[in-house]
């Protein structure tokens, strides 16, 4: 059996409690999914992207880092990072990790819609910044957007 949490998975909130902390600890491991993913995106694609990919991944990383800040300041202990994550497609060439970069983007938007959901204050603005930021790579990786970003997969 693989220990390796699925990028596609990875951030989905459980439990019905809608609290700030699980929606924290959610986004964060939507983000630590999302840093491996574009380790895979920044491999794969074209050398015309790969500066965008670059920059994603900084940004995911910095999300990242704040997100766990952000879970010890709740009470909450962040979880860590897994040491894999199942690709949910593969991706041979550079046309498969643009369409995994636009996923990802996708699965961190609807984390931090959750996370807009069930938090407050600061939290809820610094959410709302991270899904427009992750909605906006996504149409620049796809080429297209969604009607409202983060419930695309809700629909």
């Amino acid at each position: 059996m693989s220990t390796a949490r699925t990028v596609a998975t990875a951030g989905t909130a459980t439990g019905t409690s809608g609290g700030a902390l699980e929606a924290a600890q959610a986004a964060l491991a939507a983000e630590h999914a999302a840093v491996y993913g574009y380790g895979v995106v920044g491999g794969r694609v074209g050398s015309a992207r790969r500066s965008e990919a670059t920059s994603a991944h900084a940004a995911h990383r910095a999300r990242r880092d704040a997100l766990a800040r952000t879970v010890r300041d709740l009470g909450g202990t962040p979880a860590p990072a897994e040491a894999a994550y199942a690709l949910p497609f593969p991706v041979p060439d550079p046309a498969a990790a643009v369409r995994l970069a636009a996923h990802l983007e996708d699965r961190v938007a609807g984390v931090y819609s959750d996370l807009v959901r069930a938090a407050e204050g600061p939290l809820r603005r610094e959410a709302a910044g991270a899904l427009r930021e992750a909605a906006v790579r996504a149409v620049r990786w796809r080429g297209t957007g969604v009607a409202f970003p983060g419930l695309a997969e809700r629909a």
